[in-house]
């Protein structure tokens, strides 16, 4: 068996373990963090440290309750954010970001960055594609 030959089988193997979402951790982080409100939310956190849900909504201004208890209960289910409960009369509920979650903020800034920095031509593009010139 060649090289070549080799290189195939390993790609092939390769593709059958990311053509799972399983299984394909890239699919299965950007399906949990690509949503609409996850990444602004770990952001927020990452900014401005441990913040109460009503902290959180006000900074983000336009999500519904339910959806803001919704992705915070997903951040803390894959450990992203940490829910602290205060036993106190009204309950007092603190958000943070975790040590992993931590960690996700310098590939959230890069994003950003690039975002920032391509939107511009993406637009364009865009515009061109729509007007049947692309």
């Amino acid at each position: 068996m060649t090289n070549v030959d080799n290189q195939y089988i390993m790609l092939e193997e390769k593709l059958k373990y990311y053509n799972s979402i399983d299984d394909c951790p890239v699919r299965n982080v950007l399906d949990r963090v690509g949503d609409k409100w996850s990444i602004l939310i770990i952001s927020i956190l990452g900014e401005y440290g441990t913040l109460r849900f009503n902290q959180i909504n006000h900074k983000i201004g336009n999500i519904s309750q339910k959806m803001l208890t919704v992705t915070l209960k997903t951040l803390e289910a894959d450990g992203l954010v940490s829910r602290k409960l205060y036993p106190e009369i009204p309950p007092r509920v603190e958000y943070t970001l975790t040590t992993i979650g931590t960690t996700l903020l310098p590939a959230i800034e890069n994003l950003t960055k690039w975002a920032h920095e391509h939107m511009p031509a993406i637009l364009a593009n865009r515009k061109l594609y729509s007007e049947g010139v692309r």
